[in-house]
């Protein structure tokens, strides 16, 4: 029987928790912004989640790091799947 791997403990510690918390609340009061300067307001969850982490990580709680972004995005996939279209002369 193959061993099971050793759960490590917490992933997110407990300031990571506070500061998503303090997030949401803020979201929910209307005052949450998604930068300085004249940004609108936050309005989904996910968004709000993630100012509250971005925060934390910036504090120095135990946060896992980002996912990297996926490289190429709408521009890329234009190029490769485009129409081709036969060029009369």
């Amino acid at each position: 029987m193959a061993a099971r791997k050793k759960s490590s403990g917490r992933k997110y510690g407990k300031s990571a928790g506070k500061s998503v918390k303090r997030a949401m609340h803020k979201r929910k009061s209307g005052t949450l912004k998604s930068g300085a300067g004249r940004h609108p307001k936050v309005k989904s969850r996910e968004q709000a989640i993630a100012i509250g982490l971005s925060e934390a990580r910036e504090k120095g709680a135990k946060v896992p790091r980002k996912r990297a972004a996926k490289k190429g995005g709408r521009k890329a996939a234009a190029k490769k799947g485009g129409r081709k279209t036969a060029r009369r002369k």
